[in-house]
């Protein structure tokens, strides 16, 4: 089952259950949010889920790009993405979180063929004046499915304020014995799927106040659930990511690690590049330009020769038109290239300046601030130029 097979299996199971689509927004979360790039598909729908009846209903069922950086160094595992797509659906103050887990495990076993002997649920445990999620812990043990219950682990928010509440997420065994231990134990165990009661809005104080209906709001990973079906052992041998797989190897030789960081981060900067980011100094064109850097480091470490003009014009294409982007990919080869041409500029000029006497010995904050400050040169470059 390949990813768009995959998609259009999930968005009917739930118009069937009476959802509306509803289409994704770009990376570009609505002005005054409190990140820089859509990290869920819950962005776009806040004033929703804080009570503003939605135009197509109560229940909506969605595709989503989204973009995190607090993954950026997991990046390279079998299962984080800087940029991956979001299956996600919404109940906007209609039904309950237990129904919601009741159609998610109907989905995953009747409609895609899941082992439910692999599965393992995670529910909220309570903490001070919220209480345990007993209905979500009802349902599993109804259904036999083991349950680890946690705290922090399944409390879920945007940011450090606005919506939240407690989750309940379901995850699938990957290892080759049968399992062994509770999700927070193993890695072998993989988050598949989200399901947030979205009841309650954090405030700039740290306390909590009741949203004016109880949703739920559920986020469930393409590309991680693509890798389990497709019997691949991580998300970057999954069918998205075939195109890389076939022509990065035979442009430049790298190990795994490397390869995976590259594919990903350039995929991810192409994405971001096609909603309209460009490279920059602050905000969402550092990340641009964090993501760009990271790869030529890599690529240059063995060949300082390789450059991002060599890329296949089919990556961008193939990337560009599964994010359904209307963007013409020489233009976002042309940002690249720019980007990898400022950057050797500043490769030289850094290496310049290290070499003057004042900056030989060890390095303190003092000279971190003046090197970025003053001279454009920011840590992680220094330290690299430094090694």
């Amino acid at each position: 089952m390949n990813t768009d097979r995959i998609v259009r299996a999930f968005v009917e199971y739930f118009e069937e259950l009476g959802h509306r689509r509803i289409t994704g927004s770009t990376l570009l979360p609505p002005p005054g949010g409190p990140v820089l790039f859509t990290t869920s598909g819950m962005h776009s729908l806040t004033p929703y889920l804080e009570g503003r009846p939605h135009p197509l209903g109560r229940r909506l069922v969605n595709v989503q790009r989204c973009l995190r950086t607090t993954d950026l160094e997991e990046v390279g595992d079998s299962t984080h993405l800087t940029v991956f797509e979001m299956l996600g659906t919404w109940s906007l103050g209609d039904y309950e979180g237990p129904l919601s887990l009741d159609w998610a495990y109907g989905l995953l076993i009747d409609g895609l063929g899941v082992d439910p002997g692999l599965l393992h649920a995670t529910v909220f445990a309570g903490e001070g004046r919220i209480g345990q999620d007993t209905a979500s812990l009802e349902f599993w043990q109804e259904q036999g499915v083991p349950v680890e219950l946690t705290v922090e682990d399944n409390w879920w928010s945007s940011g450090p304020t606005g919506p939240c509440g407690p989750d309940s997420e379901i995850f699938l065994w990957t290892g080759d014995t049968p399992p062994e231990s509770p999700p927070t134990g193993d890695d072998r165990w993989v988050e598949l799927w989200n399901h947030v009661m979205m009841r309650y809005r954090r405030l700039s104080d740290g306390s909590l106040v009741p949203l004016p209906q109880r949703n739920v709001d559920t986020g469930l990973g393409l590309e991680r659930l693509a890798s389990v079906l497709q019997g691949r052992t991580s998300v970057f041998e999954c069918d998205v990511f075939a195109p890389w797989r076939r022509l990065v190897p035979g442009l430049w030789q790298l190990d795994e690690p490397s390869l995976r960081l590259v594919c990903d981060h350039l995929r991810s900067a192409m994405v971001v590049i096609g909603d309209g980011v460009g490279p920059a100094g602050t905000g969402r064109g550092y990340v641009l330009r964090r993501l760009v850097r990271r790869v030529l480091t890599a690529l240059w470490r063995d060949d300082p020769s390789r450059g991002l003009g060599d890329l296949p014009y089919e990556l961008f294409r193939h990337t560009l038109d599964q994010f359904r982007q209307a963007v013409d990919p020489e233009d976002v080869r042309r940002v690249l290239v720019e980007e990898e041409r400022r950057f050797r500029r500043l490769l030289k000029h850094g290496r310049q300046v290290l070499a003057r006497p004042r900056f030989r010995g060890p390095l303190g904050e003092e000279d971190f601030h003046y090197l970025h400050d003053t001279l454009g040169l920011p840590r992680d470059l220094v330290l690299s130029l430094r090694q």
